[in-house]
Order: C-alpha cells, then sequence, then structure tokens
C-alpha cells in the first residue's frame, strides 16, 4: 500500500530523476543533432552549456538558505514547476545563445534539489546509507534517461520535444507534491515567521580536529569526484558516437532486420547503450548504500577510487564491445561514489542547517562540474578522448591517496534523524 511517507519519499526520487535528466539533455542533443543542424562544433556549443552548469552550483547555497528559512517542502515545488516551465522554454530556443540561456535557467531551478532533497532525505528516514543509494539510483537513472529519450526523441520527433515533454511531466509533478505537502509548507511557513528560523536542531556534538581534518577531505574528494561525474557522463554519448559506432550499427541493423542502418537508427542504438550502460552502473550505489552503513566511508571509498583508476586506464585506444565493457566499468565506480559524500556530509552535518551545509556541498561540486566543460572541450580539441581517460585516471588515484586519511569510521550526529517506514 502507498501511504504517505511513502509517496512523498518516491516524489523526491522522481525529483533527483528529472534533475539529473534536464542538465544532461543537451548533452545528448549536442553530440547527436544540433551540430549537425546547426552547423556548430561539438566543442563550441559546450561553451553554451557552460553557464548552465555554473548556475547548477552557484544557486544551491541560496537554495539550501532559503529551503532551511522557509519550507524545504516549498522548495521542492518550486524546483518542479520551475524547471518544467524553464525546460519547455529552452525546447522553442532557435540560436545556440537563447538555448544557452534557457539552459542557465534550467541550471538555476536544477540547483534546487540537491541542496533541499538530500536535506530531507538524510534528516526524515533512518538507514541513511541505503536511503541515500536509492535516492541516488533514481539520479543516475536520470542520467541514462537523458541519452535515451533523446536519442530516441531525434530519431523521431525532433531534439526539441526532449525538452518540452519532461517539462510537462515535471510541471504535474510539482501539482501532486504541493497536494501532498501543502500542509507542511504551510506549517513551515508560519513557523519560519513566528520564531526566524524553520529548524532548531541541536548541533553535532563532534570533536573539532576530526571535523576539520574529515571536512577537508570530503571537499577534496568532492571536487575531484565531481571532475569524473560529468566527464564520463556529458562525454559518454560522444565517445560512444566516435569508439562504438560499428557495433551500434549492427545492433540497429539486428533489431530493424535491415540490410544496413541508416544514420538515425544508429543515433538510437547509440542512446539506448548509453542508458543500459548508464543504468547498470546505477545499481552499485545500492551496493555501495548497504557497505557504507555496515563498513564505513573509508574502506567503500578506496575500493570505489581504484575501481576507476584501473577501468580509466585501461579505455584508451580500445573500440566497440571492449569499449563498452570498460566503460561500464569506469561508470560503475563514477556512480559509485556519488552517496559517499552525501552519506559523510549527512553524518556530520547539523540539522538546523542542514540545507545550507548541503548547499556549500553542490556549490563545491557543481562549480566544479561547469569548469570540467571547458577542460572537455580543450582536451578533446587537441588530444582527444585518449588523453581524458589518462586525465580521469589520475583524478582517481588523488582520491584513493586522500581517502586513505579518513577515520575508519565517521563520528554519528546524534538527534537529527527521524525514523519512518
Amino acid at each position: 500500500m502507498m501511504t504517505r511517507d511513502r509517496l512523498h519519499f518516491l516524489l523526491l526520487n522522481i525529483g533527483h530523476f528529472l534533475d539529473h535528466l534536464f542538465t544532461l539533455i543537451f548533452a545528448t542533443v549536442a553530440a547527436l543533432a544540433l551540430h549537425r543542424e546547426w552547423g556548430v562544433g561539438y566543442a563550441e556549443l559546450l561553451a553554451y552549456a557552460t553557464p548552465g552548469f555554473f548556475a547548477f552550483g552557484v544557486f544551491a547555497l541560496p537554495a539550501g538558505w532559503l529551503a532551511d528559512r522557509w519550507s524545504r517542502d516549498g522548495m521542492m515545488c518550486v524546483f518542479f514547476i520551475g524547471i518544467g516551465v524553464s525546460s519547455i522554454v529552452t525546447g522553442f530556443a532557435q540560436t545556440p545563445l537563447q538555448i544557452g540561456i534557457g539552459l542557465f535557467v534550467i541550471g538555476v531551478f536544477a540547483a534546487i534539489y540537491h541542496p533541499v532533497g538530500l536535506a530531507i532525505v538524510t534528516m526524515r528516514w533512518r538507514n541513511m546509507g541505503m536511503r541515500i543509494a536509492a535516492n541516488g539510483v533514481w539520479g543516475n537513472l536520470g542520467v541514462a534517461s537523458a541519452a535515451l529519450v533523446t536519442g530516441f526523441l531525434i530519431d523521431h520527433g525532433g531534439w526539441r520535444m526532449a525538452f518540452i515533454l519532461p517539462g510537462i511531466f515535471s510541471i504535474l509533478m510539482g501539482a501532486v507534491y504541493w497536494a501532498l505537502r501543502h500542509d507542511e509548507i504551510r506549517s513551515d511557513h508560519i513557523a519560519a515567521r513566528t520564531t526566524g528560523a524553520a529548524r532548531t536542531d541541536d548541533a553535532p556534538a563532534i570533536d573539532r580536529a576530526v571535523y576539520v581534518r574529515v571536512s577537508a577531505i570530503i571537499f577534496l574528494t568532492i571536487a575531484v569526484s565531481s571532475v569524473i561525474f560529468q566527464s564520463t557522463t556529458f562525454a559518454l554519448p560522444k565517445v560512444f558516437d566516435e569508439r562504438i559506432q560499428g557495433l551500434a550499427a549492427d545492433i540497429s541493423t539486428w533489431m530493424q532486420g535491415l540490410a544496413a542502418a541508416d544514420n538515425a537508427d544508429v543515433a538510437t542504438a547509440i542512446g539506448s547503450l548509453a542508458f543500459l550502460v548508464f543504468a547498470i552502473a546505477s545499481l552499485a550505489q545500492l551496493v555501495v548504500g548497504a557497505a557504507l552503513d555496515r563498513l564505513g566511508a573509508r574502506l567503500v571509498f578506496m575500493i570505489v577510487a581504484f575501481m576507476q583508476v584501473v577501468f580509466f586506464w585501461l579505455m584508451p585506444g580500445k573500440s566497440d564491445a571492449i569499449a563498452l565493457a570498460i566503460a561500464l566499468g569506469f561508470m560503475l565506480g563514477a556512480f559509485g561514489q556519488i552517496p559517499i559524500g552525501d552519506y559523510m556530509v549527512g553524518k556530520m552535518a547539523s540539522g538546523a542547517h542542514r540545507a545550507r551545509i548541503y548547499g556549500v556541498r553542490y556549490v563545491v561540486s557543481f562549480t566544479v562540474l561547469a569548469i570540467s566543460l571547458p577542460m572537455i572541450a580543450f582536451v578533446y580539441d587537441r588530444w582527444g578522448f585518449d588523453t581524458l581517460f589518462h586525465i580521469l585516471a589520475a583524478c582517481a588515484l588523488v582520491i584513493f591517496i586522500a581517502v586513505s586519511a579518513l577515520p575508519r569510521r565517521l563520528p554519528a550526529q546524534p538527534g537529527t534523524q527521524v525514523a519512518a517506514e
């Protein structure tokens, strides 16, 4: 039976799905459609996406502050409706500049989800590791679906519908969220007006030296992990477009029973293979989430980082089936690392200011995401993807070394979680 509590968690998960889908629609559109339709180079198109990713990071902090001062559930409604409307408008862009402006506005609303949604997830339910992991799987399925849905619509309806249809769906989800949580939103608003703050949870009793050391490691690994995540998720459709054309054509021909596949069918096959890799790799978060609750962050993070070093180093020069298998390997590591940072922040952040602290976490993360786009374009334009994979292997090695300095068990924060089913 779908209780109100379970429906709430489901809507939060759908929000995470949509958040990542919206921010990566353009990655597939640029790789498979716009550079041909508008006659603009792939590297040049990436420049128009960069402001949107900066907004994705910078606006996380004010979103978290407003959520703590007003209402976290209210901000979730703003997220669903705002990102839906801005995506629909972006679907009508006629020039690269217009689509760049649209992506910036999408980034502003996309910035709301992580500090607000993660603050709700880590405070409201027990088994923090598994809850974060389950929520993370939904987010990564959004990453995967961006390639799948956009590839399909390029073939059968045009790239504009990839922005418009998810936008309509998001607005509908915003209406459902408001209907479910409007009493809580009103209560939060009244509490904020009468007390001047949304929440008054006790501050965590954490040793200062441990707190400083762990915080430094958290933000270093978050920054470097963000380079890896952005480089893999954003560039993978283009990597597949270059590396697995033969495999994609064979799959498309086999599925349709034709003597040869046309370019549109190959685009669908590439999008489908990217979705398959993203979807399978996202399941690594469930394994990581369970391991975090049992083993702690240090050991789990070291295993995940080592996995990335190996697979990134193997990728250069590979193509078709071998490239697909290796890509699955490094995406398992890229997705598996995601819940670890959120888990560490959730353990150590004050409940009263948790959304703001998550805001700082995602300002760091998504600012690095935005900076990564020019880096991807620069490296790709001069040396190609093989050099990029060597850089990512070095990044994973930095994470492995940094994580080795973590304590075996993070100090748990008392009294900030509400057990719920």
